[in-house]
């Protein structure tokens, strides 16, 4: 059971106790696709997962929202990391390039997410993901919305 109190720690407490602690009886997206939080520092994150035969789209590679869904999560909680406690964030707009395909077959995706601007109200970042070769596979920008 989580023992923790999400509201009293700050974005970049909070995202090391999720890294650190690995928490299973909180529902989540990235428990969900099996992400593992790599990296975390103020204002950058690195999160891989490996793909599986569920990720593929009707062509048999790794569907766009997943990578998509990587890339959302590194940035958001790249601004999370730069965020005092109790505040939140939502994102505003998403703007996803694919570069190439991903396997489903176990390889490994890393994405990194980076803060560009961290202000009172609006977050901007960028993300990229890369194959196990560090071939890149989608790279993004996102705006978010600072609650």
């Amino acid at each position: 059971m989580t023992t923790a109190d999400p509201t009293t720690m700050t974005g970049l407490e909070l995202m090391r106790w999720v890294q650190t602690e690995l928490p299973t009886d909180i529902p989540s997206i990235g428990r969900l696709l099996g992400m593992r939080f790599a990296e975390v520092d103020h204002g950058r994150i690195v999160i891989s997962l490996d793909t599986r035969p569920d990720f593929a789209n009707p062509l048999g590679t790794v569907h766009g929202g997943i990578a998509a869904t990587l890339l959302d999560s590194v940035m958001g909680c790249a601004v999370h990391t730069t965020l005092p406690a109790g505040a939140g964030y939502t994102t505003l707009e998403l703007k996803v390039n694919y570069i190439r395909t991903a396997r489903t077959d176990g390889q490994r995706l890393t994405a990194e997410g980076t803060v560009i601007h961290a202000g009172r109200r609006v977050a901007t970042a960028e993300g990229k993901v890369l194959d196990e070769q560090g071939k890149l596979i989608a790279h993004a920008t996102t705006t978010c919305m600072i609650l």
